[in-house]
């Protein structure tokens, strides 16, 4: 009877051991394969959030593929982000899974900081509708965005925007999906376009009365003697916020050119979605930067914290609405979800 019990032991120990090493084994294999760490139903890995936005730009170019969403595709992503703002990420899954999205939990490994990334399923295929994403700050209300229209084409701005997203609590980042030049009749240019992704999701964060600040690049002989040009587009909202901004920039050694102040190039005013955080009240910040700031880490890092004296002072803000609330102009004007198509 001891000798049957000594070799069920014998046997159980086999077997456990045997476990063990196809587990180590799985695992190894699973590292060495180079699968995406925030894979669906990770939990919170930790990524350099920068590095990950700039290498999913990376591929972007004139021939890299756009294809127009329709309304309800643009809606459906645009809601799904309203839902994260309002704590409801598990509702969110259902429209972006409609719409083609992925929903993933990333945790920073610079701020610490945990956000929600929305990201387009067909980015990885063979035919990418460049759709883009939308990164959200978990670790804090939101209470503020940054926007990067035109990712690559603008140099660097998508660096930029990465680092304005980890510089303050409460951000929220909308970069679009695709070159510049990517669509036919400029149908992938965002900062001109309302029938995008890129521009629903905008829309529904200026709806909540989240102020905004909308990264673009210039080539320096567009502005000779300019490292920047600040603008609030068609709207006043953000006035007081743009000359912080400017003084900001100033106090780094940066010119800048104030589009309140003067007559500049490159203010924005036909931006739309500037024009409609006009229509809504909500402060709303264009800000162009020659190549030759963004042309190195410094001016880059420079630039950031210029602009993260602002969106400091928004994630500080307890009077400005939370996420979960209209602003008043916006809940004079329907859900664009309602709106005809664009």
């Amino acid at each position: 009877m001891a000798e049957i019990r000594a070799k069920s032991i014998t046997v159980a120990a086999v077997t456990v051991a045997f476990g063990l090493l196809l587990a180590a084994l799985s695992a190894h294999t699973i590292g060495r394969s180079g699968k995406d760490p925030a894979s669906d139903g990770a939990d919170a890995p930790e990524v350099p959030l920068e590095r990950r936005i700039t290498d999913f730009t990376a591929g972007f170019g004139p021939d890299s593929g756009y294809r127009e969403p329709r309304r309800a595709e643009r809606r459906a992503v645009a809601d799904a982000v309203g839902l994260i703002l309002d704590g409801h990420p598990d509702r969110a899954r259902p429209p972006l899974a409609d719409a083609g999205f992925r929903l993933r939990t990333l945790t920073d490994t610079g701020t610490g900081r945990r956000y929600a990334e929305l990201s387009d399923r067909t980015e990885d295929g063979p035919a990418p509708r460049g759709w883009g994403r939308v990164y959200v700050d978990l670790s804090a209300p939101a209470r503020w965005s940054v926007q990067v229209p035109h990712p690559v084409s603008d140099t660097d701005t998508e660096r930029l925007g990465a680092r304005v997203l980890l510089g303050s609590p409460g951000g929220v980042l909308v970069l679009a999906g695709a070159h510049r030049r990517a669509g036919e009749d400029d149908a992938a240019d965002a900062a001109h376009r309302t029938d995008s992704v890129f521009d629903a999701v905008c829309d529904e964060l200026a709806r909540r009365g989240l102020p905004g600040v909308q990264v673009h690049g210039f080539a320096d002989d567009s502005a000779p003697g300019r490292d920047a040009v600040a603008s609030t587009g068609t709207g006043s909202a953000g006035r007081a916020d743009a000359r912080r901004l400017a003084a900001a920039l100033s106090a780094r050694h940066l010119t800048v050119c104030r589009a309140w102040v003067r007559s500049c190039p490159l203010e924005g005013r036909d931006n739309v979605q500037g024009r409609r955080a006009a229509a809504d009240h909500v402060p709303f910040l264009h800000v162009e930067f020659a190549r030759s700031v963004r042309a190195s880490d410094t001016g880059i890092r420079h630039a950031a914290a210029a602009i993260d004296t602002v969106t400091s002072r928004w994630a500080k803000d307890k009077g400005q609405p939370s996420a979960g609330r209209l602003s008043p102009a916006a809940r004079l004007r329907p859900s664009a979800s309602l709106s005809p198509a664009a």
